[in-house]
């Protein structure tokens, strides 16, 4: 199973938006869940994907998707913004709620977050340009990642600099969408 993390600073944590882009660049989510979800006539049943949404009126909220569970959608920004928005309104306080058949919602800290996959003996690898090429790791390295990456504004620097896995994908920056599509195929041409 791939796992990912992508963190957004002010993704919108209520689901009364209509714009994507006034919503904390809800529009990026959207491209990030398409981009890790989806291939092009069918949807990858080997991600595990957690978003961290620290933006207003109520963070933090860990929105979790276990692509193996869910139910088939069709593959647009509308509808994954639907997605969002529906989960966001059934966040219940000191529960984590399946909205749907694998996706769950939960007020859970980034810090929170990585503190219980580190537990879980999870090997949490940072997105960071200065950091070793994902093409020269090895990939038993690679099949035991959790990869952490954040928006345009970047992660909190304080909850990632303890840890020492750090991976590029690349010399210029990329999009965080664009960098799930390199990391898949980096995985899928080593057939992990």
């Amino acid at each position: 199973m791939r796992e990912f993390i992508y963190f957004s600073q002010k993704a919108r944590t209520s689901g009364n938006f209509t714009d994507l882009m006034k919503a904390g660049r809800m529009d990026i989510v959207c491209n990030v869940i398409i981009q890790s979800l989806f291939l092009s006539n069918k949807m990858r049943d080997d991600v595990h994907l957690h978003l961290i949404f620290n933006g207003a009126p109520n963070p933090p909220m860990h929105l979790e998707i276990v692509s193996s569970k869910i139910e088939k959608t069709q593959i647009s920004k509308k509808n994954v913004a639907g997605l969002i928005k529906r989960m966001l309104y059934k966040c219940k306080e000191g529960k984590k709620n399946e909205v749907f058949p694998g996706c769950f919602i939960e007020k859970k800290s980034f810090r929170a977050l990585l503190n219980e996959l580190e537990d879980n003996g999870k090997d949490i690898c940072i997105l960071d340009g200065k950091g070793e090429s994902i093409r020269e790791l090895d990939s038993s390295k690679l099949s035991k990642c959790v990869f952490v990456l954040g928006d345009h504004e970047g992660l909190p620097k304080k909850e990632v600099k303890r840890y020492k896995d750090k991976i590029s994908v690349g010399r210029p920056t990329y999009f965080a969408s664009q960098t799930m599509i390199i990391i898949h195929n980096e995985l899928d041409l080593r057939r992990l």
